[in-house]
């Protein structure tokens, strides 16, 4: 048997995983903690996902895009807030928040990048032993220019997200060996296409894939394409069956930008500048000269479109679990969620935005002191916001350093999207989690109970605060 020294391994670092705003987050609340922290990034910057869509301004301010401890060691090391109320872009976040916090000394020292994550396990175990597994280090295995090591850690938080982890165009989710040989044609994410990739689709017949925000704000760039250029012609798949249903809450979201998005696109819709496929199915992607064939089922019925020349793909992510395979980890089957998050956000139940309030207890896996946090938490659901992520870490660390007052709190700032349809169940369903709810607005602080109640926030719980409004309920309204 494998024995550790206990001592020893309350030496070991907490190990974050992904250099994003989550996982840097993550790492400053363990900082301001006194926690010995090591920070492994694949890129060669901290925040290298949103690199690639750093031209899109994010719908969300300043004030829910940015962590409040790492805003603590900021300060302290001389930075100027932007306005809390304006809109970043993706560069600016960067610019602005991430590569600041990353050159903190304290960051600085713990920030090992261009470093891939390829495994995790136990010490000298396999997923399967049981002896003496929790009093173990967990062992990291990692490559860094070129060169394979093993770093140890009493903690793992993996917040890697899912953004480099893009689903196929084909309805089905499979990978083929057909479309990954059209991969020059087809763009995962949201191209810059009134920038540096303007000249990849100036006058092409193009498709657009999904009815997300990735797809939406690529729809709507192209039709800013389309009126200096009339050739270029834009078709949009969708399965959904009517396109009304990607307009969301427009004027009664709370997030004014995410609305706007809405209302942009229903306008772009009923202008006749792009051709709307509804309940399109994609089942196969063919090489066809320079072109693509595209062919599918629409409404029921075999359907193809040829001489597509560019196809951009907006059609979500899944988290990359490769490298968990010796780690115990308790995922829903279907979403690749943590487990106990899915019925609050499984889109083929709702549509809810604002997800209850959770924290350290719903994210607990089964492997002790290992935690999955942040956009990879919700595995292929399209609806986390980073506020959630930041309180996910704020509670985690509270629990790791003994406070499970605090871990079991969740102070929660996040607005109401101003959509909740429900397709098939109710998305109100009994929890028998008992949390502390805090809303906070600016230095006033309240407490809720939630207790037996629901998936969404008890209607009986009356709320004063000037940025939550009571009328404008969750998903249970």
């Amino acid at each position: 048997m494998i024995e550790t020294n206990s001592n020893l391994n309350e030496m070991l670092p907490v190990a974050v995983i992904g250099a994003g705003p989550v996982g840097l987050a993550a790492a400053s609340h363990l900082i301001n903690k006194g926690e010995k922290v090591i920070i492994l990034e694949f890129g060669k910057k901290v925040g290298a996902n949103i690199l690639k869509w750093a031209h899109v301004r994010l719908f969300s301010p300043w004030k829910y895009n940015m962590d409040k401890e790492a805003i603590k060691l900021l300060i302290e090391n001389g930075w100027v807030s932007p306005d809390l109320d304006e809109l970043p872009t993706g560069k600016e976040l960067l610019d602005s928040y991430l590569y600041p916090l990353s050159q903190i000394p304290q960051i600085e020292e713990s920030l090992f990048l261009n470093t891939k994550v390829v495994g995790i396990t136990r010490m000298g175990l396999d997923k399967v032993k049981d002896r003496n597994r929790e009093n173990l280090p967990f062992e990291i295995y990692v490559e860094q220019d070129g060169i394979s090591k093993i770093v140890r850690a009493r903690t793992v938080i993996d917040a890697t997200g899912t953004w480099s982890n893009p689903n196929p165009v084909l309805s089905s989710g499979v990978w083929t060996s057909s479309e990954q040989s059209l991969r020059d044609n087809i763009y995962y994410g949201i191209p810059d296409v009134l920038g540096k990739n303007l000249e990849r689709y100036v006058g092409q017949k193009i498709i657009v894939v999904g009815s997300g925000h990735s797809a939406i704000n690529s729809i709507l760039d192209l039709g800013y394409l389309k009126d200096r250029y009339p050739k270029t012609e834009i078709i949009w798949a969708i399965r959904k069956e009517k396109v009304n249903d990607v307009y969301g809450g427009q004027e009664k979201d709370n997030l004014a930008a995410r609305g706007e998005l809405g209302t942009r696109i229903q306008e772009l819709v009923e202008s006749g500048k792009i051709n709307v496929k509804t309940g399109f199915y994609i089942t196969e992607l063919v090489k066809e000269n320079n072109n693509i064939l595209v062919r599918g089922i629409e409404n029921g019925v075999p359907a193809s479109i040829s001489g597509i020349g560019q196809i951009i793909t907006g059609t979500g992510a899944r988290p990359d679990i490769s490298f968990l395979r010796e780690v115990r980890t308790n995922l829903d089957s279907a979403i690749e969620s943590v487990s106990k998050l899915a019925p609050l956000i499984d889109p083929n139940v709702h549509s809810c935005g604002t997800v209850r309030p959770h924290g350290e207890e719903v994210l607990r896996q089964p492997e002790e002191n290992f935690y999955i946090i942040g956009m990879k938490s919700y595995g292929r659901a399209p609806t986390f916001l980073m506020a959630t992520g930041y309180e996910q870490a704020r509670s985690i660390v509270s629990y790791l350093v003994g406070d499970f007052d605090a871990a079991k709190e969740v102070h929660l700032e996040l607005p109401e999207t101003g959509v909740c349809s429900i397709n098939r169940a109710p998305c109100c369903q009994p929890e028998t989690m008992e949390n502390k709810v805090i809303i906070q607005s600016g230095l006033e602080v309240e407490k809720l109970s939630i207790t037996d109640s629901s998936s969404c926030y008890n209607p009986t719980n009356k709320i004063e605060d000037d940025n939550i409004e009571n009328k404008e309920q969750g998903c249970c309204g």
